[in-house]
């Protein structure tokens, strides 16, 4: 599953973004821009005052008077070029950004204009401490406005994610008192006519369907229950009856007890059913334990017939005496699939049924269990691969609800001498 955040962390945190961001870019467009003006404006009063200085100089050759507070001017005639300072020496004519880390006091960074002709050389240098200095609170100033202004995002973001989250959470709440068996009342009716509003009135439908399926398939199993009990009892008293005579052949006794056996294990599974459709876990009645072996050996009697006239040769080791908490019905369901499941796929050998104290193992030496598929037989429906004859795979489906129901877990295996096993935990 793709991991994503929450959504009101995403919400909170695409505020912070998007102000942060944008807060962020206006500095550095602010700074950039007051350079770039800074730069373009200074050059070109530089240039301005150097031309005004030049024809003032040209007028009058021995006025090296500048009349600038910030703005020093020098002049130097072509017998006096060897005491121009090195650096600026081969400069060409123009405006040139100087840092000079000569200076005791520090970096001295300055603009300085140059006009060189042959007889003379003249310079205008522009002092850029005061605007260094500014520039530097500028970016003090910037630096505090996006972190202000990332603060007034935070608080919007939260105050938006609360605002935005607050009917989705009571959403998932109601819900969630719902899911803990509380009831469902209406959602609709809680919030105001927008999408959660929607969500709402659609969840409603949902649920008002969906209770009436679960009712509805709740009622057919009892229903189905009750009506198959009647028609099964009656078949039941009619074959004691009919068991009773005397005068049977072994043939007929033999068919007769066959139709007992089925009739009984009908029985077992309506009320197995019945119990899954209710989800309603139930022990065996007058709070006594059912005993594993006894079921075991009345599932062994019952599925036998599935054997056939098949060389098999069925084996039950009671290794031990377990009691469980549930009906016998429900034990005989669950083991009733496991045993005649290896009834019917073993052509030929044995089948082991070993009961233990906390489990049952079957063990038979059919054609096996292909690893890949041992998981997903299961499954609704699924019978496995190369798997011949009648059948709908829903046996060992309903064996893992009863397991999930009462606790136990069930497996099926490859055994190492070939054929499967299968194992019905009760802890």
């Amino acid at each position: 599953m793709q991991y994503r955040r929450r959504l009101r962390s995403r919400i909170i945190i695409s505020f912070l973004l998007f102000g942060t961001l944008l807060t962020a870019a206006f500095a550095v467009a602010a700074i950039l821009l007051r350079g770039y003006m800074e730069d373009q404006l200074i050059g070109q009063q530089l240039n301005l005052e150097l031309g005004h200085y030049v024809e003032a100089f040209r007028r009058d050759p021995e006025n090296t008077i500048v009349p600038f507070s910030r703005i020093t001017g020098y002049v130097w005639s072509d017998r006096k070029f060897a005491n121009v300072p090195f650096a600026w020496r081969g400069l060409s004519n123009g405006v040139h950004t100087i840092v000079d880390d000569r200076q005791s006091g520090g970096p001295q960074s300055y603009v300085l204009a140059v006009h060189k002709e042959a007889d003379a050389w003249l310079f205008l240098q522009y002092d850029m401490s005061h605007e260094i200095k500014l520039r530097r609170w500028l970016i003090v100033g910037l630096i505090g406005v996006v972190l202000l202004f990332s603060g007034i995002s935070a608080l919007i973001a939260f105050w938006a994610a609360d605002s935005v989250m607050r009917p989705v959470a009571d959403l998932a709440r109601r819900l969630g008192q719902s899911s803990r068996g509380q009831g469902l009342d209406p959602l609709a009716s809680h919030f105001a006519n927008d999408e959660v509003g929607q969500l709402a009135a659609t969840l409603d439908d949902y649920a008002a369907r969906l209770t009436q399926l679960v009712v509805r398939d709740r009622e057919f199993n009892a229903d189905v229950s009750h009506e198959l009990r009647t028609p099964l009892a009656v078949i039941r008293g009619a074959v004691e009856l009919l068991l009773a005579q005397s005068d049977l052949s072994d043939k007929v006794r033999q068919r007769l007890l066959r139709i007992d056996r089925a009739a009984r294990q009908s029985n077992d599974l309506t009320d197995a059913l019945l119990l899954l459709s209710r989800n309603e876990r139930q022990g065996p009645a007058l709070g006594k334990l059912t005993d594993v072996g006894t079921v075991v050996d009345q599932v062994v009697e019952t599925q036998r017939a599935a054997l056939g006239s098949k060389p098999v040769n069925v084996q039950v080791e009671r290794l031990a005496k377990p009691q469980v908490e549930a009906p016998a019905a429900v034990l005989a369901v669950a083991l009733g699939n496991l045993i005649g499941n290896a009834f019917k796929y073993t052509a030929e050998g044995e089948v082991t049924i070993r009961v233990h104290l906390d489990r049952v193992i079957v063990e038979d030496s059919g054609k096996g269990i292909d690893p890949n598929e041992a998981a997903r037989l299961f499954d609704r429906g699924y019978r496995g691969s190369g798997v011949s004859g009648q059948g709908a795979g829903l046996g060992l489906a309903i064996v893992l609800r009863l397991c999930d129901l009462y606790g136990w877990k069930v497996t099926l295996g490859a055994r190492e001498n070939g054929g499967a096993v299968a194992t019905l935990a009760f802890h």
